[in-house]
C-alpha cells in the first residue's frame, strides 16, 4: 500500500471538507461529516480529518502512479476551491498504512 499525507491550516478546514467531498459525491462512493470524510475513487481513497483549522488528508492506493492520480485530483480540487487562500499542500509520503474507519 502506497500512502501519502498532506495538513492544511485554513479557518474553512471543515468547510473544504464538506466541498470537496459533495463534489466528489457526483461521481464516487463518498461519506462525510463536518469533521471526517472518505471518498473511494476508483485507483485508491482519500480520508480527511478537520479540526479546528486544520485539514488532514490522506490518500492510499495499491501502486505510486493510481496514487499519485488520486493525491492530484484531490490537491487539484482543494486547491481550486480554496482560491482565495492561495493554500499550497505539502505531501509526507512514506507515510506508514494503518487501517481506515
Amino acid at each position: 500500500m502506497h500512502v501519502v499525507e498532506a495538513h492544511v491550516k485554513s479557518e474553512k478546514a471543515s468547510s473544504y471538507l464538506v466541498q470537496l467531498c459533495k463534489h466528489f459525491a457526483h461521481k464516487t462512493p463518498t461519506d462525510y461529516d463536518e469533521s471526517r470524510g472518505r471518498v473511494d475513487f476508483q485507483p485508491g481513497l482519500c480520508v480527511l480529518h478537520a479540526v479546528g483549522d486544520q485539514l488532514s488528508l490522506r490518500c492510499e492506493a495499491l501502486n505510486e502512479s493510481t496514487l499519485l492520480r488520486v493525491k492530484d485530483v484531490v490537491e487539484v480540487h482543494l486547491v481550486r476551491f480554496a482560491w482565495r487562500e492561495k493554500i499550497a499542500l505539502t505531501w509526507t509520503e512514506g507515510v506508514p498504512a494503518r487501517p481506515i474507519p
